[in-house]
């Protein structure tokens, strides 16, 4: 192998890599040394700022954790979450949209009966989603798993916080009707943490870090497509402006203000109370897809055979 120089380094790199056992990995890892390379060579990168750009790294990954991705936070606004899950998420028209999952998601959110308070003994409006998980067709799917997370009424997650319990999180599961009503509190608008490196990097930038007033949701069922999205306050601040941009028209939605009186969960609230409306649709998996082909194509067989 010939020694490395200016001119011939990024080739030599990509003829080393050639040597991965795996063809994907090959092609990620050459287009990737071709264009850190090509990022190197464009704004002619100092030594000291790629030791700082390494520093960065490395505490970006002390900062991550199981209720903290800081990683995720740099792809968010860098604008790659939101292209990765463009790429991987073409629903046909008429199935609800995808945006980021975001920091802050995590596993094992403790499941609650439906109607339940994901607020309990929280400050914070009185705000009641309603709703149902269905089909392309209309038809209500039963059992499926709504795994949803929301910051509090001052924008915090409870990581920010120092809370160990999970807060303003549950999950539910929906029954025959796919109908679901869950009751929390209202969130605002926040700003991303700042308190980490990816604040350190927007502080030198005019860069809103702002998001607008969301409700995060993580639903699934079997054979249909999972779905990662968020329901946003129409009219909210920074509803233009999101700083990892998240905002889609369909995801926007009313948040109507009602009088005390009854809740849709049946009881009887003494201060007026938020209510948010929306029918998530979901699409067949290629796997479901692919089957009921299978068996269409079978029984127009066994069909020809009579």
């Amino acid at each position: 192998m010939p020694y490395a120089t200016e001119e011939n380094l990024t080739d030599l790199a990509l003829k080393q890599w050639e040597a991965c056992h795996s063809p994907r990995l090959r092609q990620i890892m050459q287009s990737l040394v071709k264009h850190l390379h090509g990022f190197a060579r464009d704004v002619d990168l100092k030594q000291d700022e790629w030791l700082m750009a390494v520093d960065w790294l490395a505490r970006t990954g002390k900062l991550s954790s199981e209720k903290r991705q800081e990683f995720i936070l740099l792809s968010d606004v860098l604008g790659i979450s939101m292209l990765v899950d463009a790429m991987n998420h073409r629903f046909p028209e008429g199935a609800t949209p995808s945006t980021v999952i975001g920091p802050f998601h995590i596993d094992d959110s403790p499941e609650l009966p439906m109607g339940a308070n994901v607020a309990e003994g929280l400050a914070g409006e009185p705000c009641f989603l309603v709703g149902s998980v269905r089909d392309m067709d209309g038809k209500p799917i039963e059992g499926a798993k709504l795994d949803i997370w929301q910051a509090d009424a001052d924008g915090l997650y409870e990581s920010q916080l120092g809370a160990e319990e999970p807060t303003l999180r549950a999950v539910f599961h929906t029954g025959a009707d796919g109908k679901y009503v869950i009751r929390t509190i209202a969130p605002p608008g926040y700003s991303i943490p700042m308190d980490g490196t990816v604040g350190d990097l927007l502080r030198g930038t005019d860069i809103s870090h702002f998001r607008p007033a969301h409700i995060h949701f993580f639903i699934s069922a079997p054979g249909y497509e999972t779905l990662i999205t968020h329901l946003f306050k129409k009219g909210a601040k920074y509803i233009d402006s999101d700083v990892v941009f998240g905002v889609k028209d369909k995801l926007i939605v009313e948040f109507k203000k009602q009088p005390a009186g009854k809740t849709p969960t049946g009881q009887i609230s003494s201060e007026p109370f938020l209510v948010v409306t929306y029918d998530f649709v979901l699409s067949k998996s290629a796997a479901q897809k692919n089957g009921e082909l299978a068996l269409s194509e079978a029984g127009g067989a066994s069909r020809g055979k009579l």
